[in-house]
């Protein structure tokens, strides 16, 4: 059994809600609402799929939980696209500090839909609970980073190595990592570390690499003081990261809804692919990051074909079961819904 010691623990309540557990977010407060969309008119949606005490399909505020980093900028497309148009959904960004916080939300129904690690949707659809993946958020994306003075995996033996939580891909990718050099992953130090403290404890020499969602890994990076060990698409073509979730809640009342929102999504990823300037403008919006930063972040990430592919989720499921963060991952028929 894996021990994940987090160095953090002692930090103050305030100060935790401050940072983002994958993103850098220094410009407001967990569950922060952005509300981007004045009510609008939405295509009718069939009058018994909606509670009698919910909000019509022209009234409802479609709430989007995310946390500021370049994995969920599909989502933030979608918001910006839908406010332009004349009948646009109405979309309520609601920023969070933690995946833990934002999963809270996702879970209990007080957000619609979040960008979300797959592995903790997919641990909270093991545990019951009524929500479901409908498209990726994002494809590749994410870095192992190390201090320039680590060669290669088998270097971290007997050393600390940050993730932002278990249940990731961040943590099969390390594992994938060290398998590649026999090393086993008992013989490193695993911490949980909130991902804005990454860079400087790599720059200080508190831990010897990390893997975390963008731009952290490129920030050590542009500022030359940590280097790139492996790419994602290297250790794990096609890998599975970050999803774009729908409460049940929300799917079963607002279906129609629910559809134009992933095509949404899908449509943001596609102008985010054919505009790089876009792309860095619209993550200056939401998050503070260097240009710099940015233009080497993005060369990770795409946002084209955000369909989940059974097979692609399989070998996920495989992944999850083979590095212990579960024993029986929920089956693809469980929990994808393509909802289009």
């Amino acid at each position: 059994m894996i021990k994940i010691k987090n160095l953090y623990a002692t930090l103050a309540l305030s100060l935790l809600m401050s940072l983002t557990a994958c993103g850098d977010a220094s410009d407001g407060n967990a569950g922060q609402s952005q509300k981007v969309q004045a009510a609008a008119p939405a295509a009718g949606t069939p009058a018994k799929a909606v509670d009698s005490a919910a909000p019509s399909a022209e009234q409802k505020v479609i709430k989007i939980a995310y946390l500021p980093i370049t994995h969920s900028l599909a989502g933030f497309e979608a918001a910006e696209i839908e406010k332009l148009k004349k009948d646009g959904l109405n979309i309520e960004l609601v920023k969070f500090g933690s995946w833990t916080e934002l999963m809270d939300a996702l879970n209990t129904g007080n957000v619609d839909a979040a960008v979300a690690l797959v592995e903790l949707v997919m641990k909270a659809r093991e545990q019951g609970v009524d929500v479901y993946l409908a498209s990726l958020a994002h494809r590749d994306g994410n870095v192992i980073v190390v201090g320039n003075d680590i060669g290669s995996a088998a270097d971290l033996k007997g050393k600390t190595f940050a993730i932002p939580h278990r249940q990731s891909s961040h943590f099969i990718l390390l594992n994938e990592a060290l398998a590649r050099e026999n090393v086993d992953i008992s013989e490193i130090n695993i911490v949980e570390m909130a991902p804005p403290e990454m860079p400087s404890a790599l720059a200080t020499g508190q831990i010897a690499g990390y893997c975390v969602a963008e731009p952290f890994g490129a920030k050590a990076v542009s500022l030359n003081i940590g280097k790139v060990l492996y790419n994602s698409k290297d250790l794990w073509p096609d890998s599975i990261c970050c999803g774009f979730a729908l409460s049940g809640k929300f799917l079963s009342a607002y279906p129609e809804l629910a559809s134009r929102l992933v095509k949404a999504l899908k449509e943001g990823g596609l102008n985010l692919e054919h505009d790089h300037e876009h792309e860095k403008e619209l993550a200056s919006k939401y998050f503070k990051v260097t240009s710099d930063t940015l233009d080497v972040s993005l060369k990770w990430i795409s946002y084209d074909n955000l369909e989940i592919r059974k097979e692609n989720y399989d070998q996920l499921a495989e992944k999850v079961k083979k590095y212990g963060l579960s024993e029986n991952p929920v089956p693809y028929e469980d929990i994808v819904r393509n909802v289009e």
